[in-house]
Order: structure tokens, then C-alpha cells, then sequence
């Protein structure tokens, strides 16, 4: 007989109390000491485990060929790595409302018409199963009794009952759980979504279906601070991180892959936000030049991205204007507000440009946030296209790392960047191969 207890375990030092303490005694770290569930086995029931496992050389390890899984959304599949892997858990990880619970009951739906064999356990404590019907008919997701449809809605928050229930599954095909902040299990004493609960809860789940190799999705909440909620060991516990990115005001919607253990972790997924759901983007470009004004406004530049390994143009915008304050003011939307201070001061003191009495502002259209060098030369040449009030030559594409020293530096991928470039209409690249300075950049626009 297995008799469960629990303690509390300083999460700093390692120390041990049967009580919550609100400083450690040990360590004098405050509120580290989290709830966690210990089993004691009565002597008599003890099996001798001497042997029973033994080292074996790597080249002797049978390696298990498994087969992938299709979600029948072929971004979601993109992130993945191709698909999903029996046993494989996803943790999905987002702000509320960004559509989290709307993509996986979506890839429920389709995972379900491939195979109707396969049958799909959504699993729901935070909404119940009237309101997931709603969503789905919203969704077009066949609900009715009469169709071939085998998605079971499950509205449970004890991860216990949940387990039982998908032993108890014939033919389990996917496991969804929303969210893994709303489980909660009564061997612990703590609240659902406390550390202890998140920790203790997830770790059942990834136990359970590595054992019946059911591949699962985890909804995950993110605090204010912009960090997945709970314990730290909730994203090594899975095997699969997914980031939803988006404003709810803006319909572009970006999956990320931030961990896999089964693919790459440089892929990302491109979704609009409609009245149908999430629908993927075959043209992530389209969505960030609708509107082309380069070549009649000042100010906009067209550059090229890599999210993971396809490229995307995007526009980013300059705005230039004399100022009113002692303290010149930089605005930055869509990137870092170190890198536009960086660049502005190259912009002074490289290309002469007398920023230092005007205010400078930066967005990058279409709600989109860049973080890699490459975008440095045009935002450069968007602000010098702004200051001197003169647009860039029509159909020009404008992309390179920029230094201090003012030297255009090389970036990876040049070669897909220019030929995606041409593809969508843009023959006049600026670039690494070009230009050596960014001053040479700027003469293009004087």
C-alpha cells in the first residue's frame, strides 16, 4: 500500500517542513517554500529493485522509428516539426483572448476528419462544455450527435478524474487540456494554479500519456511580466513549447517555438484572427504591405525578416519632426528602444545627421516586433528618408546588420531574403553586397 503525503520543499536550499513557513529557516529566502507530494511505502510492500536497471552503450539502444502525426493545420504542423509524436506534450502559451483555446479546438476538429478512428478528449476547467459547443459552432466544428464527430468535452479540474477518464477512452487519438492552471489534484492542500498544484498536476499528465503515447496539448497563462505562470520545471516537464503572439486589437496572430524535443526551435506559424477563427497565412508579406507607399512618402522603407527560416517583408516607418523639449524624444514600436537610441546615435555622429533637436518615432507596421539585426539598415534609412523629407526609389528592399563604426555587416540568409524579395516585386536591394557604409545607403534617398 502507497500512502501519499506532502511537504513543503525550499525551492533555494532543499529544506524540508511538514508546514508552510513564509521565510526558509535555512536559507532565509521568502515564499520559496512550495508544496510537494511525497509517497511512503510500508516495509512490507517494498520490492527489491537491485538490477533492474543496467547501463547500456549508446550503440545498443533500439532506436523506435514513430510516425508523425498531421494537426491539419499546416502552420501548427510548421512549429511542431511536421507534426505531432505519440507521447509528445505541448505546452501553449499565450495572453488571454489570443486565441489559444480557438487553434487547438480547430486542430481538434481536424485531427478528428483525417481520422475518425481517433478520438479526441478536450478536457476544459475553466469553460464548460456548453460554452466550448458555442465556440465550436462559431468555429464550423461539427457538433451534431448524427455526424461522425468523436471529440468528448470533458469539464473537470481534478487531474486525477481527468486521468482516469482517458485510461478509461477507447481509441484515444489527442488529449487537450485547458489550462493546466485550473487542475488541481487533493493529495496537495494548496489552490488550483499555485506552484505546488501546477508543478504536481503536470507532472501527472505527462506521466500518464508517455504511458498510453497520446500526444496532449497544455494551455499555459502568462503573468503580467510576460512568463508563463507556475513553476519553472512546468516548461522542462514537457517536451514542446509553443508561444502565441498577437494584440487582440490586430488580426496577425504568431506561433513561435521557444523549446521542441522533436524538431527545430527556429520555425514560427503566421495566423489571421477572423470571424471563422484562426486561419493560416500561406503570405505572411501581404499582411504587412497592403498598402504600399514607398516611392511617394517619406519615411518607409521596405526590409526583410527571417522567422525561422522564411522570410517575410515588412515596412518599417519613420517619422522625424523638429523638437519642443530640452530632451529630444525616441519613440520605438516593433523593436527594442536600445537599438533606435544605437542607430540614432550613429545616424549623428557617422552620417553628420543633427538629430539631437528632433524627435524621432519608429513603428514597424502590422503589429509585428522585430528583434534581429538585420532590419538596423532600414530603420537608418527610413529616419535619414524622414529627416531629409525625400521617399525611397519605388520598389527598393532595404535590409543589413549596421555598426557603430557605421559598416554594413553581413546577416544570414542574403540569398533567400533577395530572392524573396524579387518574387514579390522588389529588384533594388540594398544590402551587405551593395553597400559597404550605411552612408552609402543614405545617398540612394539625397
Amino acid at each position: 500500500m502507497v500512502k501519499r503525503l506532502s511537504k513543503y520543499v525550499c525551492q533555494q536550499c532543499g529544506f524540508e517542513s511538514t508546514g508552510w513557513l513564509g521565510k526558509c529557516p535555512n536559507c532565509g529566502s521568502w515564499n520559496s517554500l512550495v508544496e510537494t507530494v511525497t509517497q511512503v511505502q510500508n516495509r512490507d510492500n517494498k520490492v527489491r529493485r537491485g538490477g533492474a536497471t543496467k547501463p547500456i552503450r549508446l550503440g545498443e539502444v533500439e532506436k523506435k522509428k514513430f510516425e508523425r502525426v498531421s494537426t491539419g493545420i499546416g502552420e501548427l504542423d510548421r512549429v511542431l516539426g511536421g507534426g505531432l509524436v505519440p507521447g509528445q506534450v505541448v505546452l501553449v502559451a499565450g495572453e488571454p483572448g489570443i486565441g489559444k483555446s480557438t487553434l487547438l479546438l480547430q486542430a481538434a476538429d481536424q485531427i478528428n476528419k483525417s481520422d475518425t478512428r481517433s478520438k479526441v478528449l478536450y478536457v476544459s476547467g475553466e469553460e464548460s462544455a456548453e460554452q466550448i459547443a458555442l465556440r465550436a459552432e462559431r468555429l464550423d466544428v461539427k457538433v451534431k450527435v448524427s455526424s461522425k464527430q468523436e471529440i468528448y468535452l470533458l469539464a473537470e479540474t481534478d487531474v486525477d478524474e481527468v486521468i482516469n477518464q482517458l485510461e478509461n477512452l477507447s481509441d484515444k487519438g489527442l488529449l487537450i487540456v485547458d489550462s493546466i492552471q485550473t487542475m488541481a489534484t487533493e493529495d496537495l492542500t494548496g489552490v488550483s494554479g499555485s506552484v505546488g498544484q501546477v508543478r504536481e498536476c503536470a507532472a501527472r499528465i505527462v506521466q500518464a500519456v508517455k504511458r498510453l503515447e497520446v500526444p496532449t496539448f497544455i494551455v499555459g497563462h502568462v503573468t503580467k511580466e510576460g512568463t508563463i505562470a507556475g513553476p519553472r520545471v512546468l516548461e522542462h516537464l514537457v517536451d514542446t513549447v509553443l508561444w502565441f503572439e498577437g494584440s487582440r486589437s490586430e488580426r496577425l496572430r504568431i506561433v513561435r517555438t521557444v523549446k521542441n524535443r522533436f524538431g527545430p526551435t527556429d520555425e514560427t506559424g503566421v495566423f489571421e484572427m477572423g470571424e471563422k477563427g484562426l486561419q493560416e497565412s500561406k503570405n505572411p508579406s501581404s499582411l504587412f504591405l497592403a498598402e504600399q507607399r514607398q516611392g511617394t512618402i517619406s519615411g518607409s522603407v521596405i526590409t526583410c525578416l527571417m522567422e525561422g527560416t522564411r522570410p517575410i517583408l515588412v515596412e518599417v516607418q519613420a517619422l522625424v519632426v523638429p523638437s519642443q523639449l530640452a530632451m529630444p524624444r525616441r519613440v520605438a514600436s516593433g523593436i527594442d528602444f536600445a537599438k533606435l537610441q544605437l542607430l540614432v546615435a550613429v545616424l549623428t555622429r557617422r552620417l553628420g545627421l543633427p538629430l539631437g533637436t528632433h524627435d524621432v518615432f519608429v513603428n514597424i507596421a502590422g503589429g509585428i516586433r522585430i528583434d534581429e539585426p538585420a532590419v538596423d539598415l532600414a530603420i537608418v534609412v527610413a529616419i535619414a528618408s524622414a529627416f531629409y523629407d525625400k521617399p525611397l526609389p519605388k520598389n527598393t528592399v532595404v535590409f543589413g546588420e549596421v555598426g557603430l563604426l557605421g559598416e554594413v555587416r553581413p546577416i544570414r540568409f542574403m540569398e533567400k531574403r533577395a530572392k524573396e524579395s524579387k518574387r514579390l516585386g522588389f529588384e533594388v536591394i540594398i544590402g551587405p553586397g551593395q553597400v559597404k557604409v550605411a552612408s552609402e545607403a543614405v545617398k540612394s534617398i539625397r
